[in-house]
């Protein structure tokens, strides 16, 4: 048996596909990418990408975060135990990656990178926390910042986290 995965793009904000034409074909590339990074339980994986705008992401950023502030992406595991069962033959559900448009955007050009190269790292990023990766202390920051820089140079994006 092998893995499948099942990359489900939900583009709610048009601004998106107007900025990035490819953007569902690039969220595949991109989360295939991460899920690479990690051994998958032979079957079916699946996760849905959202690319939404800065009012939809501040309210699930307040709903389940408690902070009323939209957020360049979050992330919603739906694994959380990962010594949970799996139901045998049933796809394994990751959970969802949220971006917010308007967020994405004023950093890529406050930081001086292309849009393209910001929301690349986002969705890795996002992915990677689906995968149980965090960065809440600096061990925890330092080990998913080294996987995100060589995932992403492996797609011809540059360090996020070098100088800029």
């Amino acid at each position: 048996m092998t893995v499948t995965i099942d990359i489900a793009v939900d583009i709610q904000y048009p601004a998106w596909t107007d900025v990035l034409p490819d953007a569902e074909a690039r969220c595949g590339r991109l989360a295939a990418t991460a899920l690479g990074a990690v051994d998958l339980p032979e079957g079916v994986v699946e996760l849905s990408i959202v690319l939404a705008d800065d009012a939809t992401v501040q309210g699930l950023n307040r709903d389940w975060r408690g902070k009323d502030q939209p957020t360049n992406v979050l992330s919603f595991a739906s694994l959380d135990d990962e010594d949970a069962p799996l139901v045998p033959g049933a796809p394994l559900l990751l959970g969802d990656v949220i971006l917010a448009y308007e967020t994405c955007a004023a950093e890529a050009k406050d930081q001086g990178k292309t849009l393209a190269d910001h929301f690349g790292h986002l969705v890795v990023h996002g992915v990677l926390h689906l995968l149980g990766y965090d960065h809440m202390d600096d061990e925890e920051a330092a080990e998913m910042e080294s996987l995100e820089t060589t995932l992403l140079a492996a797609l011809g994006i540059a360090d996020p986290y070098g100088e800029q």
